[in-house]
């Protein structure tokens, strides 16, 4: 295999934040291509050979692979135990044509030019060197194939009702993000992340998630409450002196508070590029 060049070692102190807590998947497994890959369907066709970076459970990923069927897909993940979910999820459906592997974006183990397209789903905001995540992720993909990635952006997230609570979570989150060597305003960043990573000709939108209905502010507002007290990013916040364990309590009654008032509202915004590989 021909390989690029070692990584930088900034993405070695790069923890992912949110870990694989219960909450977290709740959130994760909710994703589908439709949701989350919209600006990437129209290129896909059958036949074509796709690697999902960054997989998780694997709920876009099926996706895919029903799209470009018989094409292939690799999904890869840096976390081992989330890929025996990826994998379930294709046994569900029946999928025979997607496999699973461990990898390191930085440095993926694989040879140059072997995907059509190479896609990112909340994975650059996570990574402690997203360019040269986007240098590799070019590398394996082929002349005429597309590099695709969407990460939210959460200075730009809006809610109504305000809470002051929240705006403490926000502050809390980006630091805690920070400190594990991630970028959580990721989404502003894709396009000039790409022209780092030396692609040309780049096309750049943006895409939305709302949650307004009685139900979607309870799954939101719960899963958040959750993951503010009980998972890896609590942990990592109260480890790394940014909160204490009450202060996270606080803040996770105040998102139930929040998903209980009949006019909440919130919105999660998230840049998307399209790198064209000549």
């Amino acid at each position: 295999m021909t390989h690029a060049s070692a990584p930088s070692a900034a993405h070695e102190t790069a923890v992912y934040t949110h870990g694989h807590h219960e909450s977290v998947l709740r959130s994760h497994t909710w994703r589908t291509a439709a949701n989350s890959a919209a600006y990437l369907l129209p290129e896909l066709r059958a036949g074509l050979d796709v690697l999902d970076v960054g997989c998780g459970p694997g709920t876009i990923t099926a996706d895919l692979a029903a799209l470009v069927a018989p094409g292939r897909v690799t999904a890869v993940d840096a976390a081992d135990d989330v890929l025996a979910k990826a994998r379930a999820v294709a046994a569900e459906r029946g999928l025979e044509n997607v496999e699973f592997a461990v990898a390191d974006v930085h440095a993926l183990d694989f040879p140059n030019d072997s995907f059509d397209v190479v896609h990112a789903h909340q994975v650059l905001q996570h990574v402690g060197d997203p360019v040269q995540a986007l240098r590799e992720m070019r590398r394996v993909c082929r002349p005429g194939g597309v590099v695709a990635a969407r990460d939210s952006d959460y200075g730009a997230f809006a809610w109504y009702p305000e809470r002051p609570a929240l705006d403490g979570w926000l502050d809390l989150y980006h630091r805690v993000a920070r400190a594990n060597g991630g970028e959580p305003d990721a989404g502003r960043r894709l396009f000039a992340w790409a022209r780092q990573a030396g692609f040309t000709d780049v096309t750049t939108t943006a895409g939305t998630w709302c949650y307004a209905t009685p139900e979607e502010r309870a799954w939101w507002s719960g899963l958040w409450a959750d993951r503010t007290t009980a998972s890896v990013y609590a942990e990592l916040a109260v480890s790394g002196g940014h909160a204490t364990a009450a202060e996270l309590a606080s803040i996770g009654e105040a998102w139930r508070e929040w998903g209980e008032q009949e006019d909440a509202w919130f919105m999660v915004p998230h840049g998307e590029i399209l790198c064209r590989v000549p």
